[in-house]
């Protein structure tokens, strides 16, 4: 695959990120679909009242998991056109978009008297390498300038 300027991306880490941004955006956006379709069909499993926890969970994963796939793209851009060298950045920004969504969506899959389940615990741990990630981009952006 060309990046417009003759290279190849496919091995880059940028070319990673706009890759994995993309299909990322097609899973999520996939699931927003699947949300929409429980509510359009009035699955009880998701819309009663008892199941609200369920209801809000995976909508925070939909929502969550689509901003971050469009971050990944982002990121990817800003790497090919700044030529940043941001591992870590890099690798805490994929942790990041699937732990934070991964979480939400696995604590609606099973609840406990109105409680998340188990699930959950990876939401603060993918939070806290996005702020990782978000950090280190950002301090490599501002050496650049």
């Amino acid at each position: 695959m060309a990046d417009g300027t003759g290279g190849s991306t496919s091995g880059s880490p940028a070319g990673f990120h706009e890759r994995f941004g993309w299909w990322s955006l097609f899973a999520f956006l996939l699931l927003g679909f699947f949300l929409e379709m429980l509510h359009g069909f009035k699955a009880g499993f998701y819309l009663d009242v008892s199941n609200e926890t369920r209801r809000h969970m995976w909508t925070l994963a939909h929502a969550h998991g689509t901003l971050l796939s469009v971050l990944n793209i982002v990121f990817g851009l800003c790497q090919r056109a700044l030529c940043l060298e941001v591992s870590l950045a890099s690798r805490a920004l994929v942790g990041g978009t699937v732990l934070l969504p991964g979480g939400f969506f696995l604590g609606g899959v099973w609840i406990y008297g109105g409680d998340p389940g188990l699930g959950i615990v990876a939401v603060p741990i993918g939070a806290v390498l996005l702020l990782v990630a978000v950090g280190l981009t950002a301090r490599a952006v501002s050496a650049t300038r």
